[in-house]
């Protein structure tokens, strides 16, 4: 595994902010909150959660287009963090609130998806805590921790939370999303 440091309130101007990084791949994570919740939940006594992910033009080697939201890959993603962390919070808990969580990659270096995730659990959950305290929320919505990470074979060798060397060498990898019990959320 490569070295974690999480570093919350990375930034003054949001609710919440978490940067994660997991060796040299960096991850700002930012929590907005709004009283609006999508049409399709009006009236169902539900709020949202939902993601945002995106590699910044400077985050690895080649420039990366500030299209690149408009492309599958980055839906794909944003997909898949909204997903993961739903799947463990109660939305009747969060009525008339959405939350969205942005998750913007500074440096790349592989595990970017997983490395979002574990930063926007750390990031929603201290929003939530911090509404518990301020009495917007009577408790805190989330059921279980959420945990990612890749895993895969380089040179015959099983590997944990692939760096892009080890990811481009990789025979097959695949990324895990865990509750805290181990149940697998998400196979990818």
């Amino acid at each position: 595994m490569r070295p974690i440091k999480v570093t919350k309130n990375f930034l003054s101007s949001v609710e919440n902010s978490v940067l994660y990084e997991s060796g040299m791949t960096k991850v700002l994570v930012t929590v907005s909150i709004s009283t609006r919740v999508p049409d399709w939940l009006l009236n169902s006594d539900k709020g949202w959660v939902t993601a945002e992910y995106n590699m910044l033009p400077g985050s690895s080697g080649k420039r990366i287009s500030r299209k690149s939201y408009e492309s599958g890959r980055s839906k794909e993603i944003s997909r898949l963090i909204g997903r993961s962390l739903r799947s463990v919070c109660n939305l009747g808990i969060i009525n008339g609130y959405s939350f969205t969580v942005d998750c913007d990659v500074l440096e790349a270096d592989g595990g970017t998806r997983t490395a979002s995730i574990n930063g926007a659990w750390i990031a929603l959950n201290d929003t939530f805590e911090q509404m518990v305290s301020e009495n917007k929320l009577n408790q805190n919505p989330l059921i279980s921790k959420v945990g990612a990470i890749s895993v895969g074979i380089v040179n015959g060798n099983i590997v944990a939370d692939l760096d892009y060397e080890n990811n481009s060498k990789a025979d097959v990898d695949l990324n895990l999303v865990l509750d805290e019990k181990f149940e697998i959320l998400e196979i990818q």
